[in-house]
């Protein structure tokens, strides 16, 4: 008896949520489900996949957790804690949608937080703009992020990086013949629209350009292809083992260039199958690198190290740990705000973040209209100690950036 009244009464209170852009934002609002003023808690949740075919995403949602547990301990957000309640979808999307109702319905969410996955995250949309949820810091890369009012993503488009890459090797390094090996699924055929729209603004054409399977093992004849147009610079799309793989295969032939990736290889995890013929290579980024001395990092490091021991220290936890940052610096905001605790003012205060530092991600910032959340990256370069940045955050070649501009 006492789920169903919670349930009527989480549905209630999300119904008056939906009318907050009726009646405009500026008029009075009562609190929205998931906020207690009396105790100063606000519940926020997430879907992960802790079964199903991917359950190692589940140290994204553990870096999430340690970021949240670590902030409650040291005095939460201005008094307030964060309850952060995350539920099992099995990376099924129909599952995603069935555990989001729950917990706005059951558990009484304010907002989504760091949930895992792109197909997931996106079949969840049309549900959170029916409750008018606000979906903050969703991991996953979908360009339909960027323009849903009630959405706020870190992820960047990959072309964007990829252009990244481009840029540093021809402007910093003043290389002319530069190719592109680019995974073919939806990760590679982004980043080769950006590395193409790049290249076509300079005036200067591909060295070459050559497709693979996530599933490649042996990159011989990619590399041959490579070597035989003359490259100097060659940018990866693809996993850590297609990056490690792709090295073995030059080292073998003798192929020597310069190697650029993305930044979710820039990881311990790719030096292990690598070695050292990662060392020199490049990784255009939108998070400083894991080693960084940076406060927001460390605090990543030790948590990790009391809250998850045996959990890998790398830009996969990292990338939960700075997606859970984004509620923080929204919360903090609305709360600076003075405006009522509701998710309309949630989304308010979101978009007045504006070049902010948000965990290991900088100059982050949302406007009405436009929630393309990172707009610039740094250049990470590995090293025999680590990963270091070797080239500051600058904002993304425009002639990409702009280019998913909304309408």
């Amino acid at each position: 008896m006492l789920s169903i009244s919670r349930r009527v009464a989480a549905s209630c209170v999300v119904s008056l949520a939906m009318m907050g852009p009726v009646f405009g934002v500026g008029q009075a609002q009562a609190a929205d489900v998931g906020i207690d003023e009396e105790n100063k808690v606000v519940t926020i949740g997430a879907f992960t996949p802790v079964t199903g075919p991917v359950p190692f995403y589940a140290i994204l949602t553990h870096a999430a957790e340690a970021y949240y547990r670590n902030l409650n301990e040291s005095g939460g957000i201005n008094g307030w804690t964060v309850h952060y309640v995350t539920k099992d979808d099995g990376y099924d999307p129909a599952r995603s949608v069935a555990v989001t109702r729950q917990m706005v319905e059951d558990d009484g969410i304010f907002a989504l937080s760091a949930s895992i996955g792109t197909a997931t995250n996106v079949a969840v949309l049309p549900y959170a703009r029916e409750v008018s949820l606000p979906v903050i810091g969703p991991i996953g890369g979908a360009s339909q992020f960027f323009v849903e009012p009630n959405v706020f993503p870190l992820l960047p488009d990959y072309g964007w990086s990829a252009a990244s890459n481009l840029d540093y090797a021809i402007n910093a390094l003043d290389f002319t013949k530069v190719a592109l090996l680019w995974e073919n699924d939806e990760l590679g055929k982004s980043a080769k629209r950006g590395f193409d729209a790049y290249l076509a603004d300079l005036g200067i054409e591909a060295a070459e350009s050559v497709p693979f399977d996530v599933k490649t093992t042996s990159f011989s004849p990619h590399i041959r292809r490579v070597a035989n147009s003359g490259a100097e610079a060659v940018i990866l799309f693809g996993s850590n083992a297609n990056l490690a793989a792709a090295l073995k295969a030059a080292d073998l032939q003798g192929v020597d260039v310069k190697w650029f990736a993305p930044f979710f290889t820039a990881d311990p995890s790719t030096r292990r199958l690598a070695g050292d013929l990662l060392d020199g290579v490049y990784f255009s980024s939108w998070l400083l690198p894991v080693s960084s001395d940076a406060p927001e990092i460390a605090a990543y490091r030790e948590s990790i190290a009391t809250y998850y021991p045996d959990d890998p220290v790398g830009v996969f936890g990292l990338n939960g740990w700075s997606n859970a940052a984004i509620f923080h610096n929204g919360f903090e905001a609305l709360l600076a705000s003075g405006d009522e605790l509701t998710r309309v003012n949630l989304i308010k205060a979101l978009e007045t973040l504006d070049g902010a530092s948000v965990g290991g991600a900088r100059g982050v910032s949302f406007k009405e209209g436009d929630h393309r959340g990172t707009r610039q990256e740094g250049i990470i370069q590995a090293t025999a100690d680590g990963f270091e940045l070797v080239s500051d955050f600058t904002p993304y070649p425009s002639v990409v950036f702009d280019a998913a501009t909304p309408n």
